[in-house]
């Protein structure tokens, strides 16, 4: 570990300073939080991605502190790595740029790294000598980085970089003449390398492996570094995600061969470390927006597709879920929700029935292994503890906590939470987290918030309930409400069968689900039942808008970046099949359908104080469904507000604006159930 942990005092005191400069330590220098606020919980730092060194002795994640200081209002993101002993951590990056995605090289020498910090701005791959030095730019691509991955052999790293502007297109975005024809055009990521080593011109060789027209979602390197497989869809549209197929090309010649060209979805493919396998997730021959995954293998040179052994949920169809193999080529790993928790799974490459890696209560994700697979490390949370980094060996699950990112900020006293079930009125099991309020007294009834989480195929788990969010849960449970989380019918975690139950079902078995929850809630002797709010984001919001036509029991509502009308959803969103693909057909073939299951259609006669949240970039559900939703009800007298968020997509981005989502949703809440303070 000789070289590893050189600290710099310089560069440590300016650490101090910028951090001094962002505000982070605001919080424990001046003492000043003593209750659970929105303001407060977004001071928790976010710990992202995990990587193990070839040794097993370190591990590299990143910390994301925010800055809310005058014109500030962002994530910086920065590099630490922490021995395998957790005797030494420090921080690797510095600077006002953010620094991710880092990445050892497979002799430990250099960790490589993705940041904006250069001169032109772009997303590069930087790489840091963990001897001693300054980083070093490694690409210049001209449009920026997109992914990135070393070799095995170490000489060189591939990356994948869209497409640039041409000459042309350049000169006329300058003269105002950049007219853009819809679905024309597509700038496709493609797919480079470089090498590391200099020539006797001090340059480093640069090779265009692919071109065409297709995009490039993901990549792996071969074990003898001769050939690199990638997955690529026909355009880089949200929409195209299922025309995903398998390709591969020699790493030299930029030969390309097809590998797997299904009806569906086949991503992320992974070569087994003994050179005679690929793996893949896929849905075969049935994509579909409520997401179904199996791994496939095939012989690394091609072949027919071989199905393994199905996971409990079948739903690991993203990138940094689909973790790779084993050291052995033995078994695949995958992380994929287990009812409210997310854990890592091994699933044989002989055809057995998939393991658990991480049990405990909680959530076990960004995995990454040693090189010769005996050290696993992962982000580790639950409920009352905030996200650290830990390291087990995958042998024997015996996790071992390296960090204490969050150290220096207080830790109050929580609102608990527990999991809680009830029937639904089909007889369904649902399963919901309910959080008490802070300093609850039994026999005592409350005001509830029922929380609805997106997707409709996300689902809530054991994450820490103080982390900085548009729902600040332990900031609700500290105004003296409890909140009910459900995970109803179409939720992910508790099989396909569930996850797939609310097809052209939305805003009614669903809603049957999230009632029968505060039902069940009440009947703990917990809710109020005159004392009620709901709120959620995206589906949520969308659950919200038809819950509020539905129903007069709740006293106020907020609605967040909700779909209304599914007809002109379907019609302005970046994802213009996914509706019809949970509602079996277009709009102008289901007409009926469609406005049955759409709040707009429904909204005449609504009285519930409604909020409104929407981002206004949003592509995903434009804000044209708030604008709908909002005027529908001020039209009729409604009480309501709606609040739009500039520079803003699909979700919340900036602190400022999450701390301000936190704070208008509770006064909405408080001011509307009349409650005193």
């Amino acid at each position: 570990m000789k070289g590893y942990f050189k600290s710099s005092i310089i560069t440590y005191a300016v650490s101090i300073v910028l951090l001094i400069q962002a505000g982070s330590l605001r919080v424990s220098a001046e003492g000043k939080f003593t209750r659970w606020t929105p303001e407060m919980m977004i001071s928790y730092k976010r710990v992202g991605g995990t990587a193990v060194s070839p040794d097993g002795k370190i591990v590299a994640y990143t910390v994301s502190t925010p800055l809310m200081e005058g014109e500030k209002s962002e994530l910086l993101t920065h590099i630490r790595i922490v021995s395998s002993c957790g005797r030494q951590d420090r921080q690797l990056t510095f600077g006002e740029k953010s620094c991710h995605s880092p990445s050892f090289s497979p002799d430990g020498k250099y960790l490589a790294f993705r940041s904006t910090r250069g001169s032109d701005k772009k997303n590069q791959v930087w790489i840091l000598n963990l001897n001693g030095g300054d980083a070093e730019q490694l690409t210049n691509a001209k449009s920026g980085v997109g992914a990135s991955s070393w070799s095995p052999d170490g000489g060189r790293v591939a990356y994948t970089m869209k497409e640039p502007e041409t000459d042309e297109e350049e000169k006329n975005r300058k003269e105002k003449r950049d007219m853009r024809v819809l679905d024309k055009n597509f700038k496709y990521s493609h797919l480079y390398t470089i090498r590391i080593d200099k020539d006797s011109n001090g340059k480093r060789e640069i090779r265009r492996l692919t071109s065409g027209n297709f995009h490039i979602t993901a990549f792996d390197w071969s074990a003898d570094s001769k050939t690199i497989a990638f997955s690529h869809q026909i355009n880089p549209s949200a929409d195209e995600w299922s025309t995903s197929d398998i390709y591969s090309v020699a790493s030299d010649s930029g030969a390309v061969t097809t590998l797997v060209a299904s009806p569906g979805a086949d991503r992320y493919p992974r070569y087994s470390p003994d050179g005679k396998w690929l793996a893949f997730p896929s849905d075969m021959d049935d994509p579909n927006w409520a997401l179904l995954s199996d791994v496939y293998l095939i012989p690394s040179g091609g072949g027919k597709p071989q199905k393994l052994a199905e996971t409990p949920d079948r739903n690991f169809m993203y990138y940094g879920r689909f973790l790779g193999w084993s050291s052995d080529s033995r078994e695949i790993y995958i992380i994929e929700a287990d009812r409210t928790s997310w854990r890592v799974f091994a699933i044989p490459a002989d055809g057995e029935k998939p393991r658990v890696i991480t049990k405990g209560p909680g959530n076990f994700t960004n995995a990454s292994f040693s090189r010769n697979g005996n050290v696993m490390a992962f982000i580790h949370q639950t409920i009352d503890t905030p996200p650290d980094v830990y390291i087990t060996g995958t042998l024997k699950f015996e996790p071992v906590k390296l960090t204490g990112v969050n150290a220096d900020i207080p830790m109050l006293p929580m609102g608990k939470t527990e999991a809680i079930s009830w029937k639904s009125v089909d007889g369904l099991e649902i399963e919901g987290l309910l959080t008490y309020p802070v300093n609850y007294k039994e026999g005592k009834r409350y005001p509830l918030i029922l929380v609805i989480h997106g997707g409709p195929a996300g689902t809530f788990s054991q994450g820490f309930t103080a982390a900085g969010s548009v729902y600040p849960i332990q900031a609700f449970a500290q105004e003296g409400y409890a909140v009910l989380r459900a995970n109803p019918r179409g939720s992910s975690g508790y099989g396909k069968n569930f996850r797939f139950a609310n097809r052209n079902d939305w805003g009614y078995g669903d809603f049957d689900d999230q009632m029968t929850g505060i039902d069940r809630v009440i009947e703990l002797g917990v809710a109020h039942p005159d004392s009620l709010c709901v709120t959620g984001w995206s589906y949520g919001g969308y659950m919200t808008s038809m819950i509020v036509t539905k129903t007069k029991r709740f006293k106020a509502a907020c609605m967040g970046a909700g779909i209304s009308n599914l007809i002109s959803f379907t019609g302005t969103a970046d994802i213009p099949s996914f509706l019809p693909d949970y509602f079996s057909g277009e709009p102008w073939d289901r007409t009926e359908t469609y406005m049955k299951h759409s709040a707009v259609f429904r909204v005449k006669g609504v009285s519930t104080p409604t909020l409104i949240l929407h981002g206004e970039l949003d592509r995903r559900v434009p804000i044209s469904q708030g604008y709908e939703f909002y005027n529908a009800l001020r039209r009729q007298g409604c009480p309501t507000e709606m609040v739009v968020y500039p520079r803003t997509p699909h979700g919340l981005r900036e602190p400022k604006f999450i701390v301000d989502a936190g704070e208008r949703i509770i006064a909405w809440f408080d001011a509307h159930l009349r409650r005193s303070k």
